[in-house]
Parts: structure tokens; C-alpha cells; sequence
């Protein structure tokens, strides 16, 4: 089984391993293209003006712009990305506190999909950086550059797999799934919740990594904590399973 999974807006100030290489990412014979879009990413910090840095990083306090514009994204320390994300799904998943089988099914299972990075591995590494969600590089739309030149990639690394996808929306757009899959809803009180939606987005990683599910059946067995299921939907490709949350 395949997760596909969402970044998030903050980051851990975490440095483990060396700068970024070609062999830092999934797909490393795409490593150039990865290049040309963060050659565009360092080239707005390096000369961009007040203005339009504080639209990348989506940031008013001129001192915390000018403090991020400073890092340089190919000469900065990395660490995995499953541990450079800190929003609210990878506070839930709590990463370091799983054991390692775990740990290592997250890792080669589990990818993430950056704004600026592209399609990562749990296990790749990343630089500490900030991008805004939907900001472009100056008129250059990471999620179309991403979608044209990995979905080939991608669909092969999918291929004869089991894939649950628990991506935001806005990430749908860096590659289209054009064969069966699964995804989830979360309700409260009969309500989509978006809040509550990246907390068990989380929780469900966790338990996925605890369980490692290989298919949909392994999948169906899993009692997950604080949820129920209330219908399965299904739509063209996708299988929907929707859960009330239990307060």
C-alpha cells in the first residue's frame, strides 16, 4: 500500500545529514528538473524585494522575511522530511515516538507532496525552507511543473499498489490519480471538518504505520480510535470511506 500525503506550512528547525544531492530524493534521474525549480526559489531570496517575500513565505514581520530570505536552500543542512513537516497531521502522527518497523514502513511507503520539493518520499531529505501554500515563483506554478514532468514517475511507482490517498485539495494538483484508489472523509456531527480533518489525517497514518496494511482488506480491519464508519461512497476511481468522528 501507497499513502499519499500533504506537507505542512510549519517546519522543525532539524538538521541531521548533509546538504541536498541527487540521491536525497525519490526519482533521483529527475534531480535536474527538481534543480531548475529551486534555482528559481533561491533566486527570488537572493534579489527579491520586501514585497514579494513576503507573499512567498506568506509573512508580514519584516525581520522573520528577512531572517528566512538569508538561508540558502542548497547550502542548508537536511533531515527526512517525515520529520521536517510540524503541522497538526505529523504532531498526530508523532513520528519518533512509533518503533521502527514503523518507522520504516512510513518511510518507504508514505509520499509527501511539496510545494517546492515536488513528490518526496517520507524518507528524503530537505532543507528547512518556507513557501507559502498556492504561491508561485513569480508566475511559475510549481504543481503544473511537478504534475508534467513526475507523473510518469510517480504512476510507476504506484503501479500494482494499494494507494490511499490523504492529501488537502490544493496537493491533488501536483499529480492525478487515473487508476482505482481510496481516500477518507472525516464528519463531526454530520460536518467536513478541516481541522479535525488534518488531526486524523494524522492519527490514521499512525495507525497504518502501527497495522501496515498491504491492500484494501488489511486496510478494512483497522479499527481506528475515535472514528466510525458510516457509508462508503464510491465515484468514477475513488472509494470513499466516511467516517463520523466520536466525541
Amino acid at each position: 500500500m501507497k499513502i499519499l500525503f500533504s506537507p505542512s506550512e510549519t517546519k522543525r528547525a532539524l538538521n541531521t545529514d548533509q546538504v541536498i544531492h541527487e540521491n536525497s530524493f525519490v526519482f533521483p534521474y529527475l534531480y535536474e528538473k527538481r534543480i531548475s525549480v529551486l534555482n528559481q526559489y533561491q533566486t527570488l531570496l537572493d534579489k527579491g524585494d520586501l514585497s514579494q517575500l513576503q507573499q512567498l513565505f506568506g509573512l508580514k514581520d519584516e525581520q522573520k522575511v528577512t531572517l528566512q530570505a538569508e538561508k540558502n536552500i542548497f547550502s542548508s543542512l537536511t533531515c527526512k522530511s517525515i520529520q521536517r513537516y510540524s503541522g497538526i497531521a505529523y504532531d498526530h502522527l508523532s513520528f519518533e515516538t512509533l518503533d521502527e518497523s514503523a518507522r520504516i514502513y512510513i518511510e518507504n511507503n508514505v509520499m509527501i507532496f511539496s510545494n517546492l520539493f515536488g513528490p518526496l518520499l517520507a524518507r528524503d531529505f530537505i532543507p528547512d525552507y518556507k513557501l507559502q501554500q498556492g504561491e508561485s515563483l513569480s508566475g511559475f506554478k510549481t504543481e503544473l511543473f511537478y504534475k508534467e514532468h513526475f507523473s510518469d514517475a510517480i504512476t510507476s511507482f504506484l503501479e500494482n499498489e494499494t494507494i490511499l490517498d490523504l492529501r488537502a485539495g490544493f496537493y491533488e494538483k501536483f499529480y492525478t490519480l487515473k487508476r482505482p484508489y481510496l481516500t477518507m472523509k472525516f464528519l463531526k456531527k454530520g460536518k467536513v471538518v478541516s481541522h479535525f480533518a488534518k488531526a486524523y489525517r494524522g492519527e490514521v497514518l499512525r495507525e497504518i504505520a502501527i497495522q501496515q496494511p498491504s491492500n484494501e482488506n488489511d486496510l478494512g480491519k483497522i479499527c481506528f480510535k475515535g472514528l466510525r464508519i458510516s457509508e462508503i461512497l464510491e465515484q468514477k476511481l475513488k472509494r470513499e470511506y466516511v467516517f463520523d468522528i466520536i466525541d
